[in-house]
This record gives C-alpha cells, sequence and structure tokens, in this order.
C-alpha cells in the first residue's frame, strides 16, 4: 500500500499522518482495499463485499460502535447434507491447527453445506491504515488458503 500523505483532502480516509489511529469505518476498509486494488462493492444492506478465486469475502464493522472487524469468506464449493459430518471434523482440524481463519461449517436454507471462515479483531481504540491492510490482508489470504483447502475435500461441488 502506498504511504498516505501527511496533509490532502480531508475527505480521503487515507490523507493525514501515517501513524495516526483513525476509528474503523466502512471508508477507510474501502479505501485500503482500493490502495491494494481489491474489488469490492457495497450491498443493499451497506455491507461491504468482494469476490476473489470464486469465494465470497464480506468485510464487516459489529459491535456496538462499529468497532469490531470481521472478515468473513464464503467458501465456493457447496457439499450435500451427508457431507456435514466430515466438513465438522475438518474445521476441527483446521481449527486445532491454525489460528486463521475460524472454520465452521453453515447449512443453507436449500440443504446445502458451505464452509466459511472468519477473522475477527477489535479495534475500539482506533487502526492506522498500514495496520487495517495487514489485518484486510491476513484475512483475505487466510481464507484463501482455507477455501484451497476446502476445495480438495471429497463432495465438493463448484458452484
Amino acid at each position: 500500500m502506498a504511504s498516505p500523505e501527511i496533509e490532502g483532502d480531508p475527505r480521503d480516509p487515507l490523507a493525514g499522518h501515517p501513524g495516526a489511529l483513525r476509528p474503523l469505518t466502512g471508508e477507510l476498509v474501502a479505501a485500503v482495499l482500493a490502495a491494494r486494488d481489491r474489488p469490492v462493492g457495497w450491498t443493499l444492506d451497506g455491507e461491504l463485499v468482494g469476490h476473489l478465486d470464486g469465494n465470497t469475502i464480506w468485510f464487516l464493522r459489529l459491535g456496538g460502535d462499529g468497532e469490531l472487524l470481521q472478515i468473513r469468506t464464503m467458501v465456493g464449493p457447496t457439499f450435500g447434507i451427508e457431507r456435514v459430518p466430515d466438513l465438522y471434523a475438518f474445521c476441527n482440524s483446521w481449527n486445532h491447527d491454525r489460528l486463521w481463519p475460524k472454520a465452521f461449517v453453515h447449512v443453507d436454507d436449500d440443504g446445502r453445506a458451505r464452509v466459511y471462515g472468519e477473522v475477527i479483531t477489535d479495534l475500539e481504540r482506533g487502526v492506522t491504515p498500514y495496520q487495517l491492510d495487514q489485518l484486510l490482508d491476513c484475512g483475505i489470504s487466510t481464507g484463501c488458503q482455507l477455501a484451497v483447502a476446502v476445495r480438495r475435500l471429497p463432495g465438493a461441488v463448484p458452484s
């Protein structure tokens, strides 16, 4: 990510001193992702979302003041409901061996099982653009690593 300007347009979320903590905002997340040429967009619900390598990645702000950053990856392939016990075993093994992302299984309304990964960070005190860049890179790269492993599982149906 390029160094932000010390001075500049006050409406630019990346302007200002590079070491200054800023509140976590959707605009700051979008600006840092744009600086990395990560294509993202806003949903009708106001959530920031991107697509990478067949996976959907949400960049959510949670908590009372939006101070928690959650990077949630929905892995592309789906599985039949009969594969859920195997997916649980996979996620338990993944979570035992790795810190990020936390992996879990979700069954959609249509009865298809999916694996999700998430990285959550508390940024109550604020974040610099450089710190946010590292957190976003961690969430994206580890989510994609999870996706690669899930695609190798028996019964994976590309979406």
